[in-house]
């Protein structure tokens, strides 16, 4: 297996709270977005909802995916004050979260 180079893929998976409404979430969801016109060291972000019909998601709803050139930059967008500000109006809004940054890689045979 090939390690992609430097690539880096920010994984949060989120299961909002019950009293949360379709229409913060959607205001949520535009906020995450707009970080990637604020935050350099973020390159792309992607979300959607879980379809699966293996009904293994565990109560968690949402996916949301970023970009990034290196762990550095993860760091750096972590770090950043956009990042934190997004950050703690998004997490009392979860009742449950989990995030994972990897090195996506390619099977070669």
């Amino acid at each position: 297996m090939e390690e992609a180079k430097g690539t880096v893929k920010h994984v949060v998976l989120a299961k909002f709270k019950d009293d949360i409404t379709p229409e913060q979430i959607q205001e949520l969801i535009k906020g995450y977005a707009s970080l990637v016109n604020l935050i350099p060291s973020m390159k792309s972000f992607h979300w959607g909802t879980d379809v699966s019909a293996e009904n293994l998601h565990q109560g968690f709803t949402h996916v949301f995916e970023s970009t990034f050139e290196s762990t550095e930059a993860v760091a750096e967008y972590v770090a950043h004050p956009n990042h934190v500000e997004y950050a703690n109006l998004l997490l009392p809004t979860l009742e449950k979260v989990i995030i994972v940054d990897y090195k996506p890689s390619t099977v070669n045979f």
